[in-house]
């Protein structure tokens, strides 16, 4: 790790981090196998298949590989978010600002150079005992900041072992876990075959009254369509009857309004009233005649 930089200190922190995320690597990795025989086991029983059935199990394998996938990916990242809370944290307590490059995360070069580092130095290091005694900062004096960060450091090495000591054991319970969830699914596949015979009885005889009850209910469905369709025609020629029935009324009732409009002109009422209005127009011209002249004499 000389060509990143880091002290022994720091070294064997990324070490502990590379064995953490290696763990959880592994771990999803027998998931994911599980999953593929999972299926072999449960859906691979027969000798041929239709395309539909193939697509089907694809489908579901595709779904299953995708959420352990996705879940990894989002737990890494919450570790990732983790680890630099803890760094930023420590930084803080001396008033101290980081900042980091996001792009050298995809610098090339010193991926290629972390993963050589897996493979040559880091299993090297799994062979050194990790209970060795690390290295402290010795005090520039006898208080001041030299104590506090001494103490600080003595505080997050305590800390940090009891971590290392949870997380073997989290480990060791995971794989147990793994492992009897195992077991499970192959006792419960081999219920599932012994039950096999009478469970397709059973939907058998279920299918045979499903298809009964949809053969009646088709049946009930048919006659109730042809009771509906007489009486829409029914309606139909009532509604064609009332329309004839409105048109006639209209028309004996326009012919109505018409002779009462032709009665009420020949009345006395209103040969008055014609003659009085033709009057008063009259009137009207004879004073608006009036008026010019007065304008144009001004």
């Amino acid at each position: 790790m000389a060509e990143f930089g880091f002290n022994e200190h720091h070294q064997n922190e990324v070490i502990n981090y590379m064995r953490f995320a290696r763990s959880k690597r592994l771990l999803r990795l027998k998931t994911i196998d599980s999953c593929f025989e999972e299926l072999k086991d449960s859906r691979l029983v027969e000798e041929t298949f239709t395309v539909d059935e193939v697509r089907e199990m694809l489908d579901g394998l595709q779904a299953v590989v995708r959420g352990e996938m996705e879940m990894e990916l989002i737990n890494t990242a919450h570790t990732n978010v983790l680890l630099l809370r803890q760094i930023f944290s420590q930084a803080e307590k001396f008033y101290l600002r980081l900042q980091s490059d996001i792009s050298e995360l995809e610098n090339r070069e010193l991926l290629e150079q972390v993963a050589e580092f897996e493979k040559t130095d880091f299993k090297t290091a799994d062979k050194i005992n990790q209970e060795t005694s690390k290295p402290k900062l010795a005090p520039l004096n006898e208080g001041g900041v030299s104590e506090l960060l001494n103490k600080e450091i003595g505080r997050l090495q305590e800390e940090n072992d009891k971590l290392k000591t949870r997380l073997r054991t989290l480990e060791t319970q995971a794989m147990s876990a793994l492992d009897d969830k195992t077991k499970a699914e192959r006792a419960l596949k081999d219920i599932q075959k012994v039950q096999g015979e009478h469970q397709l009885t059973t939907q058998s005889q279920e299918i045979n009254h499903l298809e009964d009850t949809v053969a009646a209910l088709k049946e009930d469905y048919e006659r109730s369509i042809s009771a509906n369709a007489a009486s829409h025609k029914d309606l139909k020629e009532n509604l064609i009857s009332a329309k004839h029935e409105l048109l006639r009324v209209q028309e004996q009732l326009s012919l109505a309004e018409k002779e009462l409009d032709k009665k009420f002109q020949q009345t006395a009422a209103y040969r008055n009233m014609k003659e009085i209005l033709t009057k008063k127009n009259e009137q009207i011209k004879d004073i608006r005649k009036r008026l010019q002249r007065y304008e144009s004499n001004e």
